[in-house]
């Protein structure tokens, strides 16, 4: 069991936020294969502020949708308590400072993980968001900047100190993005220092993976992102693996269709036809990955607009 808060959780295997991925439709398939908690899109507080109607499909959920986290990003405290404010009017189970976004277009604005370099600054607004939020606070960040400044460590305790109740990881710096080695002794040495529980992520792609973050880190849960993408089952992989020491294989081609099918419906369920299918498309390239010939099937599959052309491609790309 993991605890966050007053959030008890049967499970330790987490869906983190992605942008323009974890939406509804994504989130509800998760669940379906063993992701207890899952969180929305990354949202800017200033866009949560403005309630604009894109932002309000992003925190749309169901009643089946739960546990449900959401994350913020945001450096401006008037922004960040109107959000707040905002929020209060939806029922979610976690609320995620992130300062972990290493997008260029963040970090000029001194959020996400610019914030690693401003202790102040980051603790100043973590402690406004504890203060202010009816709801168990995580923060998500990196290990440092660059690699000569990580300071993931300090970072962890100021987070600790301002009263959050779970720390996520990320190995990486900022200035690696997705590249590079994860740094499994850094999340080792933060794991060292917290009383709170920390969850950690970066390359959870499998099972062994997933062993490995664990064994090497001792984190208290795994955060998968990537890994989830065309590969909803890799939460039932882990459970079992990690359990069990039980190896599951990957679905057959026909389970693979039907799984991408009840994806693609989702999507134009909750978005309509066009903008379901535009949506669904990127996933098209995911849970075809490592199939033989389909690279004409994806090109396809970027130009297509309705949902029976998808459908189509869907099947051709399986032979079913």
């Amino acid at each position: 069991m993991l605890k966050i808060g007053n959030l008890k959780l049967k499970s330790n295997l987490i869906l983190a936020p992605m942008a323009g991925i974890t939406d509804l439709p994504f989130r509800m398939l998760n669940r379906k294969f063993g992701a207890e908690l899952a969180f929305v899109e990354m949202i800017n507080c200033r866009s949560i502020s403005h309630a604009s109607r894109r932002t309000k499909q992003m925190l749309a959920t169901l009643p089946k949708d739960k546990p449900l986290g959401l994350q913020v990003l945001g450096c401006e405290e008037q922004y960040i308590l109107k959000a707040l404010e905002v929020l209060r009017n939806y029922k979610f189970d976690l609320l995620d400072f992130n300062a972990a976004c290493p997008a260029k277009k963040v970090v000029r604005r001194g959020e996400g993980s610019g914030l690693l370099r401003e202790p102040k600054k980051f603790t100043k607004l973590l402690k406004l968001v504890v203060k202010n939020s009816w709801l168990p606070v995580s923060v998500k960040i990196r290990s440092g900047w660059d690699k000569d400044s990580v300071n993931a460590r300090e970072i962890a305790l100021l987070a600790q100190d301002c009263g959050v109740d779970a720390l996520f990881i990320h190995g990486r710096t900022k200035t690696q993005g997705y590249s590079g080695q994860v740094d499994y002794d850094v999340i080792r040495e933060v794991k060292k220092v917290l009383k709170i529980p920390l969850i950690a992520s970066g390359d959870v792609f499998s099972n062994i993976l997933a062993k490995k973050m664990i064994d090497e880190t001792g984190c208290d849960g795994l955060a998968i992102a990537r890994g989830s993408l065309g590969n909803p089952w890799i939460f039932k992989e882990i459970s079992e693996y990690l359990k069990h020491d039980k190896i599951i294989s990957r679905p057959q081609n026909e389970e693979v269709a039907r799984i991408m099918l009840e994806h693609l419906d989702a999507s134009v369920s909750f978005y309509g036809e066009r903008n379901g299918v535009i949506i669904f498309r990127k996933f098209y390239s995911w849970y075809t990955k490592g199939l033989r010939k389909v690279r004409t099937l994806r090109e396809k599959s970027s130009r297509v607009r309705t949902k029976v052309e998808i459908e189509k491609i869907i099947k051709e790309a399986f032979s079913i």
